[in-house]
């Protein structure tokens, strides 16, 4: 596939990204801004995630009707979201629809903010947030992440509480926007059958103007933490649900292709050492490991849903198996997870959505471009001896584990 890379910067710091490929059927855009939950200051938890819902509210030639009339005729598959570390506002279109998709995805991202708006909105995401409060895993989590990263702000919950958004006043939010939503902070990714001259020309008519703030983030490393552990009594589940969070490399960190392949044998799906531990026996549900990384820090995130008279066994068994897992690693082990892990990275590419989504992301992060024949390189190059060294650095401890069962 004849895909070119190009990359165009305005005088006001946004970044314009292309991977181009002429034989492409269809062309993606995405505007990526670098600010999410842990750019928050903690009174404002949920700001970044609030102001996402706000951009489809309307802007000053647009109602928020005119935003979904615009998009759908066009045709655009759209839609956005929000982490701890990005915000991110995404259309998939015909290629000559491209122009139009960016058109309206660049007004969006200068919103109205209207005082009815922002009340009707906040009433949304409180709904939003009492919704997540009957999902056990979701409960679980949030206070796993908020003991895990306590003092840091990577704590931070996406959604914020219930607290902070009902007492965010719409001023605050307009200085957080102002703040962080510059055009020094912003990447515009695009992929598929492109004009990138001629993309960075209309890109530049209407964001040419956007202001360069130079916004800071807090990146540094969490401090360590001991192991702990808590429990969580409630009258809504009657299963037993068991969360582990301990450190991991952080996005930056080339170890990362290591621990991603680490997690999967461990606890990936079908053929994990966890899923024939657990599952397969009737003792658990549910039993995964995630590598999460991020900026200046990683997690691994060890997961197990099983009847409350099953817990206790379930968590001896995870923790044997964390245990045996250097000393039982194969070359079959690390061939099969390579491969997967290589089939993912490819599928994701073979689509403008997928590639402009990478793109976006990795220079977001890394200020770098990555194709995507150079990241298939690095996954095929992990050793056995990588996974081990891996291992040794963040040996999945000390853990802040939660367990969420029925009250007694």
């Amino acid at each position: 596939m004849p895909v070119d890379f190009h990359q165009a910067t305005l005088a006001n710091g946004l970044t314009v990204l292309a991977e181009t490929n002429p034989d492409a059927h269809t062309a993606a855009a995405g505007f990526f801004v670098r600010t999410g939950a842990r750019d928050e200051d903690p009174a404002l938890m949920g700001v970044s995630h609030f102001l996402e819902h706000m951009m489809f509210k309307g802007t000053e030639k647009r109602s928020a009707d005119d935003v979904n009339r615009d998009f759908d005729s066009i045709g655009a598959k759209f839609n956005a979201y929000t982490t701890a570390e990005v915000t991110c506002f995404h259309a998939h279109v015909l290629p000559e629809r491209l122009g139009e998709a960016t058109d309206i995805l660049a007004d969006i991202l200068r919103p109205a903010l209207r005082d009815d708006d922002f009340a009707t909105e906040k009433s949304v995401i409180l709904e939003e947030i009492a919704m997540y409060q009957d999902s056990p895993f979701w409960v679980l989590f949030e206070e796993t992440l908020d003991r895990h990263y306590r003092g840091h702000p990577l704590g931070h919950r996406v959604l914020g509480t219930a607290e902070t958004v009902a007492a965010l006043p719409r001023e605050r939010m307009l200085q957080y926007f102002r703040d962080r939503y510059s055009g020094d902070n912003t990447v515009v990714a695009l992929a598929g059958r492109i004009d990138f001259d001629a993309a960075v020309r209309d890109i530049e008519a209407r964001c040419g103007a956007w202001q360069s703030t130079r916004p800071a983030r807090d990146s540094r490393t969490p401090a360590p933490r001991p192991a702990s552990e808590f429990t969580i009594e409630s009258e809504r589940v009657n299963r037993a649900y068991c969360l582990s969070l301990c450190p991991a490399p952080p996005l930056q960190d080339e170890r990362r292709y290591a621990a991603m392949m680490l997690a999967l044998v461990l606890g990936g799906p079908d053929s994990s050492r966890l899923h024939w531990a657990l599952i397969e026996p009737g003792i658990a549900e549910e039993a995964q490991c995630a590598y999460e990384p991020h900026d200046g820090a990683g997690h691994y995130a060890l997961f197990f849903s099983s009847a409350p008279e099953s817990a206790q066994q379930a968590a001896a068994i995870l923790d044997a198996e964390i245990a045996r897992l250097i000393d039982s690693l194969t070359t079959r082990d690390l061939d099969s997870m390579r491969t997967k892990v290589a089939t993912s990275v490819t599928l994701a590419g073979e689509r403008p959505s997928g590639r402009m989504q990478r793109v976006g992301r990795i220079w977001t992060y890394l200020r770098s471009y990555l194709t995507l024949e150079e990241e298939l390189e690095r996954i095929n190059a992990v050793t056995l001896d990588d996974l081990r060294a891996v291992h040794q650095a963040f040996p999945f401890a000390p853990r802040t584990t939660g367990m969420l069962r029925p009250k007694a």
